[in-house]
């Protein structure tokens, strides 16, 4: 666990940052959005210990402490970053790859009790909705205030409501340097 939570924090630091060093950790710690993507971790830790009361204890911590709602069966890998916290809402049916970043005010929700799946490193603007049983492909962005309910491909950006595809990469983007360095 303890390496998932250094993944994320070398993962945000590399973003708001572009700095791996200590003293890039020691200011992503203090960054908005930092205690609720940790929370999230412990309350990650929580259910994989079958410990429900520690489980809903960080659960609700996240939400009064925080204003983000993450679902407690949501899981994301590696380098989960929330660069602000406030407004998020994540349904506890989502699952999202290696490399998610979120901004303010995103919800990622259920439609019929059917949720979304996101790729590897996908970034999803502030104020973005993701909701149903979509696919939002590795390396696609979502815009601002977009409105997804269909599948988003692989390198593609998405905009608008609701959401159309207004930009296809045939490649990853390349990540600077400084933040491949960051995420080791």
């Amino acid at each position: 666990m303890l390496r998932l939570i250094l993944s994320d924090l070398r993962a945000k630091a590399a973003w708001c940052y572009e700095d791996g060093s200590p003293l890039g950790l020691f200011k992503v710690l203090m960054t908005d959005g930092t205690a609720a993507m940790l929370l999230y971790r412990a309350m990650q830790w929580a259910r994989a210990r079958h410990l429900p009361p520690l489980e809903w204890l960080f659960n609700k911590l996240n939400s009064i402490t925080q204003g983000c709602i993450i679902g407690r069966g949501a899981e994301f890998g590696p380098g989960f970053v929330l660069i602000h916290s406030h407004g998020v809402v994540i349904n506890g049916q989502v699952h999202g790859g290696a490399g998610i970043h979120i901004e303010h005010q995103v919800t990622i929700g259920a439609d019929r009790r059917r949720s979304p799946r996101l790729g590897d490193h996908v970034f999803i603007g502030a104020g973005a909705k993701v909701i149903g049983p979509v696919t939002i492909g590795s390396y696609s962005r979502i815009g601002a205030n977009a409105v997804v309910v269909s599948d988003v491909p692989d390198h593609a950006t998405a905009v608008g409501v609701p959401a159309r595809i207004v930009r296809r990469r045939a490649y990853a983007l390349p990540i600077p340097a400084t933040k491949v360095a960051a995420n080791g």
